[in-house]
């Protein structure tokens, strides 16, 4: 059964419909319970996707919420759905917090990303991957296996901006990153090559905030993965703040301002083929030798 670990967006999903055709009949999580046998803690606990839901169960609350003949199929499809693992799920040494962030990056419409330090993990190459992975390793020692094993997650993560599944993303980068060095000469010009290659794929927008644009607004690195509407159920978009433990935020409000930031970062930025010219300069100036 899924856990709250591994959840993704299609099991979010479903309980955000569930608790939609629940309210719609004007029935309390007690009231639910009280009438499938459960306590108000089980219908919670579905709803919220902390726990997944059998096909058995799930028929009695459709049916419980007189839910159509269409959309019991499309609940059942998407539970059915929602009950494979994800990939992620193979790699018991990531925390909490990154595989809930990798679920929801698996499965989003579109990405919009500010990065003021690094470049972005779906944008990285293997060096420079392996590189940060060892930094922190520095801080805090993990096993050789189990670094490898990270580098595998970052370059399987790059899968979604490739076909057939071709995410769209666009990425602001600040110019520091570009300068600042992780690991040698040759990862950091492998790297603004990747770059550059990458920015040529049709789903991919990059864009450069150069050093002398105008950073008054002192915004940091985010992350705002965005939902289409699926199975009638509006997903929120989600708010990711890269800290020293990662967080997803969960708020319209919030992913509002976040969109408003982006378009301020975006028109202080490089436009797309100025952003490439920039990058090669960069390359060649600084990392060359």
């Amino acid at each position: 059964m899924p856990t709250a670990r591994a959840s993704t967006v299609r099991q979010r999903r479903l309980g955000v419909a569930l608790r939609r055709l629940r309210e719609e009949v004007e029935l309390s999580t007690d009231d639910v319970g009280w009438r499938l046998g459960w306590s108000a803690s089980k219908v919670s606990r579905i709803e919220t996707a902390r726990i997944g839901v059998r096909e058995s169960d799930l028929k009695r609350m459709l049916k419980l919420y007189g839910a159509t003949e269409r959309i019991r199929g499309e609940l059942l499809a998407l539970a059915e759905a929602a009950s494979k693992k994800g990939w992620w799920g193979d790699y018991p040494e990531l925390r909490d917090d990154q595989a809930a962030y990798i679920a929801l990056e698996d499965e989003a419409d579109s990405v919009l990303a500010f990065e003021s330090q690094v470049v972005n993990g779906l944008l990285q190459t293997e060096g420079y991957a392996r590189r940060l992975i060892l930094g922190w390793d520095e801080v805090m020692p993990r096993p050789p296996a189990a670094i490898e094993r990270y580098v595998q997650v970052r370059l399987r993560r790059q899968q979604l901006i490739e076909p057939p599944r071709s995410l769209p993303l666009t990425v602001v980068l600040d110019e520091a990153v570009l300068l600042r060095r992780v690991g040698d000469n040759g990862v950091m010009r492998q790297q603004l090559e990747r770059l550059v290659e990458l920015a040529a794929l049709p789903n991919v927008d990059l864009l450069v905030l150069p050093l002398d644009a105008d950073h008054g607004a002192g915004l940091s690195t985010f992350i705002l993965l965005e939902y289409a509407p699926a199975y009638e159920v509006q997903f929120p978009a989600m708010v990711h703040i890269e800290s020293r433990t990662s967080s997803q935020i969960q708020d319209e409000t919030l992913a509002h301002e976040y969109r408003r930031e982006f378009q301020w970062l975006v028109e202080r930025s490089l436009d797309a083929q100025q952003s490439i010219e920039f990058i090669h300069r960069v390359n060649a100036e600084r990392w060359a030798g």
